[in-house]
């Protein structure tokens, strides 16, 4: 390994890791925790490209030198005047080239031991593809299932508060994974970063310990769970939440309160249910969403809609989904919650 360089395996050692790509390559996907600081934006960088092209690699190297000149400049005065000089930073751009040479070569000539990730983001995103394959086969997933509204996601926020280890799909891939799912004001990741966050979380578990996650499709939203993971959360022993219908709709009445406040939005996504429910069924939940009818609308989609496919999937999809713990449930209240989560331990504990 070349002096002023380092690899994927010795990211913890830095005290910084600094990403030099564009806004728009660091907003797909970066190392967890890395800082922004690109030697050229999105715009530069595709003019630099169109020249590279069209004209010539020298003329694309003269004018982008200029432009990568000029945002390390930025970029020292503005974020490391108050860096002391043991300060060490990891620096990365696509492939480890002349983007995050350039920047590492100015601040190792201001005096600081700086160094250039080799291979860049490309070796990392290898790493977790790799990771993704390797890692869910070697952990002890058990799956809490149940029908909407069991509060699947409130109980393993309980369960991590109890001390268990606990994988939130949902949390990661920011949506709560069915029509209604999207939250508001908070886009999902793209899969890239989906599946860096994934990787960071199952490289964080203690494989001698169960890690509860909640029973989902491969797709959350627009992104998709990756096949080992899948398998090995489908192959997995599992957990039953049998709530009551009246407790199940109370919960959900509080927990999608914000549903009736955006109207026309609302409507939007029971739309989505066109082509597997009746022109009737769809006018009526819409009404039901234009008069702010919440109870009626949940209770109907509880009866008509997700339970029928909950019954469906779940068989189909969780190989011990039939001898399942079944973990009794009429209080989905907060206290409820965590006394589900106690004797969710209490039956898997030993």
């Amino acid at each position: 390994m070349k002096k002023g360089s380092a690899t994927v395996a010795q990211l913890s050692g830095f005290d910084e890791i600094i990403d030099v790509r564009s806004p728009a390559e660091f907003a797909e996907d970066h190392i967890p925790d890395a800082v922004n600081m690109p030697v050229l934006d999105d715009e530069q960088r595709a003019r630099v490209g169109t020249i590279y092209k069209q004209v010539s690699p020298f003329e694309a190297r003269r004018i982008g030198g200029a432009l990568v000149a000029e945002n390390l400049a930025r970029h020292l005065h503005a974020h490391f005047q108050d860096k002391p000089k043991h300060w060490r930073p990891l620096v990365y751009c696509w492939r480890g080239g002349q983007r995050s040479g350039a920047f590492v070569t100015w601040l190792r000539m201001v005096g600081w031991d700086a160094c250039q990730l080799e291979g860049g983001y490309k070796t990392f995103r290898r790493q977790v593809i790799e990771a993704l394959d390797a890692l869910p086969p070697t952990l002890d997933f058990r799956i809490v299932s149940g029908p909407t509204g069991s509060a699947k996601t409130r109980i393993l926020e309980a369960l991590a508060a109890a001390g268990a280890q606990i994988l939130d799909l949902e949390g990661l891939a920011a949506h709560k994974g069915s029509v209604l799912g999207a939250l508001p004001g908070i886009a999902q990741p793209t899969q890239k970063h989906f599946e860096t966050a994934l990787y960071e979380a199952l490289a964080g578990f203690t494989p001698t310990q169960p890690v509860f996650v909640e029973a989902e499709s491969r797709k959350i939203g627009r992104v998709h769970v990756p096949t080992a993971l899948i398998e090995a959360m489908r192959a997995a022993p599992c957990i039953t939440i049998d709530a009551s219908r009246e407790a199940r709709i109370d919960f959900l009445l509080r927990d999608y309160a914000y549903l009736g406040d955006d109207v026309a939005d609302l409507q939007f996504k029971l739309g989505c249910l066109n082509r597997i429910v009746s022109k009737e069924t769809l006018t009526r939940w819409q009404d039901y969403a234009a008069a702010h009818d919440l109870p009626a609308l949940f209770t109907e989609l509880i009866d008509q809609h997700y339970d029928p496919l909950y019954k469906r999937s779940q068989n189909g999809n969780y190989q011990h989904f039939a001898d399942a713990i079944r973990i009794r449930a009429d209080d989905l209240t907060p206290a409820g919650i965590t006394a589900v989560a106690g004797a969710i331990l209490a039956h898997t504990s030993g």
